[in-house]
């Protein structure tokens, strides 16, 4: 399943202080459908992440009915992207195993 959306660049200080991007309601609820088929435990979805040239792989993180794209210091970097940058993504879930 691939999906592309926009969204601003937000930081959380939670337990973990890190920089995301939110899921908008019309992608994650696609993903919420077919969670259950792709998450390895506590509602992760692994996923590959692309923005601009630079792709990763990481796992979506639910937060209030919705989904957090984490995006790493070394990614920030690499796309020179600061806090409050409206992003393009595209994400890749890969149903490998579970299909």
């Amino acid at each position: 399943m691939q999906i592309e959306f926009t969204g601003r660049i937000i930081h959380w200080r939670g337990p973990a202080p890190y920089y995301y991007v939110a899921v908008p309601d019309g992608p994650s609820a696609d993903i919420k459908t077919v969670s259950s088929l792709v998450t390895y435990g506590w509602g992760v979805i692994p996923v590959t992440v692309r923005i601009g040239q630079t792709e990763w792989k990481t796992s979506l993180f639910p937060k209030d009915g919705h989904y957090l794209v984490p995006l790493k210091d070394a990614i920030r970097k690499a796309e020179s992207l600061e806090l409050d940058d409206e992003v393009t993504v595209r994400l890749l879930l890969d149903f490998g195993e579970y299909a």
